[in-house]
């Protein structure tokens, strides 16, 4: 069968733009999918139909497409002051208020607040401020860090060796050796005949403290966490892990950041996915619906500690030298400032608990499928995992695709979903959805679904 003969905007694309987490052989066969315009959880395509964005972007764009009050908030401040920075002793309102309403919203207690651009630079920030503080209080044998299997927290050289997927890593030469790893928590896969998800945790926290003494407590400053694991297959822990593991760390003194990219505002149901999992971090990255994705901003919150050990530093050493250009850059800050009173005017965050039983139900229903091993979320996120035998939960051989198939059929059917690592499917709809427009997605998820089944059997892989 021949290729699809590419369209103009395509052509343009293919010869123009480099393409990230792209199967790039395979685009060159198919072209992209060009969005033209979105509203509410809609986008619609070049090709002239319409897609429920069931990951919300990126994971990210939390008040859905064409949220008008967003556009005024930018356009306003584009007119009043477009650009300013906080280098030197300079700052504008937007940043400060901003970093107020941070403080406000926190669920534990924050000094002060660093800002960024992505969820990539929130953690390469705080990997430089961990050793900072380290190097202030002179422990400066303290430069490790431990991150989890199947972790994801950025692309930047120093976030994505702590990402702990091997794509990420190949041909970059990485990670760097800082890092050292933890288990991934993932019940379904790992947890021995007959253990509960408690002694599944209790299991994980002693494998942390051996990992911790073996390593020696004195060379690790931090770990990074996710409340729910996102872009490693959207695992949702077993029940006690997080506050194990919280205990381990405060036994020997290391700092637990917490990467709220993904979870942060509304994802789990709760403001932030700590507060789901009953633990509570040293210092916490956020970024994606801090704006609703709407424009590129992220932030870093610090324990009143870490503030006074960091200032001290930068007092006795003449300045904190680590900043970014359009950090708290006000037209990003002042959309910040409109989402959050967004979430907070609407009650966005009680609208997920409301309807997140209802995705859940449908999500859960999928284990039925003769291809889901696990299917399981929490809030307004979960996967799938497609496996080749449900009773050995074998997965398929990576070399079939079968995920990157998936894929293709629910975007064939008009849904946007995001092909993961052992074949996980995710989804993370915007926060606005509604029951009615859940129950779409899930109809058409299904049907993508069943392609793929009649595709595996054709291919003879089930």
């Amino acid at each position: 069968m021949s290729a699809p003969r590419l369209s103009n905007i395509q052509s343009r694309d293919m010869a123009s733009l480099l393409h990230p987490f792209t199967n790039l052989t395979a685009l060159r066969q198919t072209g992209p999918l060009v969005i033209e315009r979105g509203q509410g959880v809609f986008v619609y395509g070049g090709d002239g139909k319409d897609y429920l964005e069931a990951m919300g972007g990126l994971w990210c764009t939390a008040l859905g497409w064409g949220e008008e009050e967003l556009v005024q908030a930018a356009a306003e401040q584009m007119r009043k002051l477009p650009f300013a920075h906080i280098f030197g002793g300079k700052s504008h309102e937007p940043g400060i208020a901003l970093a107020e309403k941070l403080k406000e919203m926190a669920p534990f207690p924050v000094g002060k607040v660093f800002f960024a651009n992505s969820g990539s630079e929130a953690n390469d920030s705080q990997i430089k401020l961990m050793w900072y503080a380290a190097n202030a209080r002179g422990q400066t044998g303290r430069k490790k860090i431990i991150a989890r299997d199947r972790a994801y927290h950025g692309v930047t050289l120093a976030s994505a060796s702590l990402t702990g997927l091997d794509a990420f890593h190949k041909s970059f030469d990485l990670p760097f050796d800082f890092t050292i790893r933890a288990a991934c928590p993932h019940y379904y896969r790992d947890a021995r005949p007959g253990e509960t998800e408690e002694q599944y945790s209790a299991r994980l926290a002693g494998d942390l403290d051996a990992l911790i003494r073996r390593e020696g407590p004195d060379t690790i400053a931090a770990m990074f966490t996710e409340a729910v694991m996102g872009a490693g297959g959207a695992i949702v822990p077993p029940r006690g892990y997080h506050e194990a593991i919280a205990a381990v760390l405060d036994k020997y003194g290391i700092y637990l950041v917490d990467d709220e990219v993904i979870c942060g505002f509304g994802r789990t149901g709760n403001a932030f996915g700590c507060q789901t999992y009953n633990y509570q971090p040293d210092s916490m990255s956020i970024a994606k619906a801090l704006s609703s994705a709407y424009v590129p901003i992220s932030a870093v919150l610090l324990s009143p500690e870490l503030v006074e050990i960091i200032e001290e530093e930068a007092t006795r050493i003449g300045g904190l030298w680590h900043a970014f250009t359009y950090s708290a850059h006000p037209v990003a800050a002042a959309v910040a400032l409109k989402t959050l009173e967004i979430y907070e005017r609407r009650d966005t965050f009680g609208h997920v608990r409301q309807v997140a039983s209802v995705f859940q139900q449908r999500l859960a229903a999928l284990r039925a499928h003769p291809l889901v091993g696990e299917a399981n979320g929490v809030g307004l996120i979960g996967a799938i995992e497609m496996v080749a035998d449900k009773r050995t939960k074998a997965n398929f051989d990576a070399k079939a695709g079968v995920g990157a198939a998936m894929g293709r059929f629910c975007q064939d059917e008009g849904v946007i979903v995001r092909p993961l690592i052992h074949d996980r499917i995710a989804l993370c709809p915007p926060l606005v959805i509604t029951e009615a427009e859940i129950g779409e997605l899930f109809d058409r998820f299904e049907r993508g679904l069943n392609k793929t089944l009649d595709w595996a059997k054709a291919e003879g892989l089930v």
